[in-house]
């Protein structure tokens, strides 16, 4: 099974609910943990994991030859993402904004272009142990600097999913081409949501981009202050549009302090183990 955790927005504790619960169920289970948040990937900083592999990840980018190349302008005027621009002088390639397809050298009619490998960014792989001692599978991709797009270095985090374990995928935030990359395939999509207006606009999105690509889901709701204002939107929002509210995570002081020593709380507070374990079920409950 394929459990991605989202959110609208940045900060709503996507990734504490993703590795609280990886390591709760990693001691009764085969799981992995892939951080697809490769801009900014920060599961590592709790999990501390063993690295055992690392490899680059590349795109193929277009090379002109300007002695074949006649400058009819059929590269440029088939890509879309405007990677190439012919002049007088010469062909411009604009490789960051290159998405890799290849269509420039299947249409140049005059077979001027070949390819070359750009890297993106990498892929790190390897172990991290639970509070039980027990091997929980860890991979993430780290975007280079300064590069444009994440959704290729996304598809390759993916590609290490192993399907005879429970994946759980970290996804970055927001509802843009990133989230859409990483939350493709998966079996149920954890909402993670803050009682809070920024919070509850973003969930909407988030929603109703989950309805459009009919991925079942359920939401989570963080720093949650109990029947305030705050948590009473966002369950009534909920409601009306029969988003099941699987757990709440309450503002509490030890949990944030646990977060700003790098701690995942399920390692102090034994007691949210159960927790955790009851969102499985209801996670499996959605799916069947």
């Amino acid at each position: 099974m394929i459990i991605s955790i989202a959110s609208g927005k940045g900060g709503t504790g996507k990734t504490t609910v993703a590795v609280n619960l990886a390591l709760t169920l990693s001691e009764s289970e085969d799981i992995q943990l892939l951080d697809c948040d490769v801009e900014e990937p920060n599961a590592h900083l709790f999990l501390r994991p063993e690295i055992k592999e690392s490899y680059p990840v590349t795109i193929p980018v277009p090379v002109i030859d300007e002695e074949k190349c006649d400058h009819c302008g059929k590269c440029s005027q088939f890509c879309e993402f405007n990677a190439l621009a012919v002049l007088e002088s010469g062909v411009m390639v604009f490789e960051e904004l290159c998405h890799g397809c290849g269509g420039c050298g299947i249409v140049c009619p005059k077979n001027a272009i070949t390819e070359r490998n750009r890297e993106i960014g990498q892929i790190e792989k390897g172990f991290a142990k639970n509070y039980a001692d027990k091997n929980l599978a860890f991979a993430l991709g780290r975007l280079n600097i300064g590069e444009a797009m994440a959704s290729p270095l996304i598809r390759k985090v993916k590609e290490e999913i192993d399907r005879g374990k429970t994946a759980i995928l970290d996804v970055p935030p927001g509802t843009s081409c990133p989230v859409i990359e990483s939350i493709y395939g998966s079996d149920c999509c954890l909402l993670v949501t803050e009682p809070t207006p920024f919070g509850l606009y973003d969930l909407k999105l988030a929603v109703g981009l989950l309805k459009k690509l009919g991925i079942p889901f359920g939401i989570v709701i963080n720093r949650s202050t109990g029947e305030k204002d705050g948590d009473r939107d966002v369950e009534e929002y909920c409601r009306k549009e029969k988003a099941p509210v699987l757990m709440k995570i309450p503002y509490d002081r030890q949990i944030a302090e646990l977060y700003s020593k790098g701690v995942p709380f399920i390692e102090e507070m034994l007691g949210w183990k159960k927790e955790f374990l009851n969102l499985l079920a209801r996670v499996r409950e959605i799916v069947e």
